[in-house]
């Protein structure tokens, strides 16, 4: 019988304080343990003012915890560098609101990765970002600049810019606030899908991440739910472990809706 292959945690957190983004000295969770598997699904739910969005900054390796000890993809966070870029590049991460750069273009915006990390011909990035604005149904608004377009499809621009290094984590931040209800739809199944692996990814399932302040749109028997609140980290389980708790700050997050734009 062949031995069994061990697969290290993408992201290891133990007793972890997290700074917060607008006070690097102000702790605004306290006390993270928490292990993510390679493959795994996690929606991380809170209200606002949580820590929902430092927590995913130090999710990604952008920001050292206060306290603890974290590793992502087996590296410190406060130890990334130039000879950690390697890993660096096998996370994406798509911002609230989406934060794309507003004097490029789509295209352009997509590209940009590829043109700081990869020592490719234009040709060749022009045809892998091409193909990629296609299949996230951007492909007319390639040439508008972030400004022209709607935030619908600012915050899928911005998907794209996160995807074109074919990541194996990505952490994308309240994706589906403000969208409209086919908007909303299509990140849900579009999420599920590269998760269990997409033709753009070679098939490779991918470790997914995202923020959200209402639980009920990612309900999935196989995805996993962890909760913020009071500076306090607590996983949930899995979805009936969720729906059935008598957990007030559940009833709270599984009772909000996101309310979608009329677009």
């Amino acid at each position: 019988m062949s031995a069994a292959v061990f697969h290290p945690a993408v992201i290891e957190m133990k007793g972890v304080s997290v700074a917060a983004l607008r006070d690097a000295s102000m702790t605004v969770v306290a006390d993270v343990n928490w292990s993510v598997q390679p493959g795994e699904f996690w929606v991380v739910a809170g209200q606002q003012h949580s820590g929902k969005s430092d927590l995913l900054m130090l999710a990604a390796g952008l920001t050292p915890p206060l306290q603890g000890n974290c590793r992502v993809l087996g590296c410190d966070p406060a130890n990334f560098g130039e000879e950690q870029l390697t890993e660096r590049l096998r996370i994406g991460f798509v911002f609230a609101g989406g934060q794309l750069f507003s004097q490029l273009t789509v295209a352009e915006n997509v590209a940009l990765p590829l043109r700081y990390q990869k020592n490719l011909a234009e040709i060749e990035v022009a045809g892998l970002v091409t193909d990629l604005l296609e299949l996230l149904e951007l492909a007319p608004y390639a040439r508008l600049l972030p400004s022209q377009l709607a935030a619908n499809w600012r915050q899928r621009a911005a998907l794209a810019r996160a995807l074109i290094l074919k990541p194996e984590l990505l952490l994308l931040d309240q994706p589906l606030a403000g969208l409209g209800s086919r908007h909303q739809q299509w990140w849900l199944d579009f999420l599920d899908r590269i998760w269990r692996g997409h033709a753009w990814l070679d098939g490779r399932p991918m470790t997914l991440i995202v923020t959200t302040d209402a639980l009920r749109p990612w309900s999935h028997a196989q995805k996993k739910y962890a909760v913020l609140h009071g500076k306090s980290f607590s996983v949930a389980g899995i979805w009936p472990e969720v729906a059935s708790s008598r957990d007030p700050v559940l009833h709270e997050l599984l009772a909000e809706t996101s309310e979608p734009k009329i677009t």
